[in-house]
């Protein structure tokens, strides 16, 4: 049952997916029609298996009248891989580089743009906490699925992934015992309360949404591989527009400036971990689309 997605989609099958996400977008409002084909296409056909359909028509019939559906299908394509201290050494660059000057700003506010579930946001309160910023800082931790915002909120992570996480706490440049944050409760972990009163969750939909503040420190990490160059550059705009001067910005492993911000507008802190900061130049924003040529852009698309 259906394609071997090794193989190059053809284009009857591409134009059903096109259709399917078109319909998700008109009837639900969630838009996915800018993300990364590949990915797309097999969290889609993941769908299609585990529903025991045939083919991608035969999904959209389906989805556009079963919000329940829609609900699987939402989880599917939404994000969600990551873990605390995720990429030991960002974060310890970040202590290192970032942290020492932030620390004479009268306040901080960071922004976690595509939290998932909260792990990072809680490693970065652990680390500013250690640092002794946590105090003057307010983190906004942001995604566009809501279940994962709530179980963010609890800060209850599971007890089998300590382990790992400790080891990962300790190669950030963490230097306390890790369990000083957390009791333990049966299987889970209970984070304590003073990491999540500095931090705000919402539901923030990169793909759609617009700024709503502006930040001294944006973390979006392994989130823009995600998206296709369009949305990569509606993101990029985003971000740049929300960014304060001398702010920083943090990146993925496998994201960069590279087509999406002029290098001349933003200073290489770290190159192998991907942090910069944001410069104090004038007619900023000329490596972007304007919001008039994505919406152009969007029109075509339909």
């Amino acid at each position: 049952m259906g394609p071997v997605l090794g193989k190059e989609c053809s284009p009857l099958e591409r134009l059903e997916i096109s259709l399917l996400l078109e319909g998700i977008f008109q009837h639900y409002g969630y838009d996915f029609r800018n993300y990364s084909f590949p990915y797309t296409r097999r969290r889609i056909w993941h769908r299609i298996v585990s529903e025991d359909l045939r083919n991608v028509s035969e999904l959209l019939g389906r989805v556009l009248r079963d919000a329940q559906l829609m609900d699987r299908l939402f989880e599917d394509l939404s994000i969600h891989v990551t873990e605390m201290f995720r990429d030991p050494s960002f974060f310890l660059a970040f202590r290192e580089q970032g942290i020492p000057l932030l620390r004479d700003l009268p306040y901080v506010r960071i922004w976690h743009a595509g939290c998932s579930t909260g792990e990072e946001a809680y490693s970065m309160a652990i680390l500013l906490h250690e640092e002794g910023l946590l105090e003057k800082v307010r983190i906004y931790a942001t995604d566009i699925n809501q279940r994962h915002l709530e179980k963010a909120k609890k800060g209850l992570f599971p007890l089998s992934r300590m382990q790992q996480y400790t080891k990962n706490y300790l190669q950030s440049g963490g230097a306390k015992a890790f369990s000083e944050y957390y009791s333990v409760r049966q299987s889970r972990v209970a984070f304590s309360s003073y990491l999540s009163d500095a931090m705000v969750f919402s539901q923030h939909n990169l793909a759609t949404d617009h700024s709503f503040n502006e930040f001294q420190v944006i973390i979006c990490r392994n989130v823009l591989i995600y998206f296709n160059e369009t949305l990569q550059q509606r993101v990029m705009r985003l971000f740049d527009s929300s960014l304060a001067p001398n702010g920083f910005l943090g990146l993925g492993s496998k994201e960069g400036l590279i087509h999406q911000i002029r290098y001349s507008d933003y200073e290489t802190i770290n190159a192998k971990e991907k942090i910069y900061r944001k410069g104090e130049i004038k007619d900023r924003g000329k490596g972007f689309l304007t919001n008039e040529q994505y919406q152009n852009h969007d029109r075509r698309r339909s």
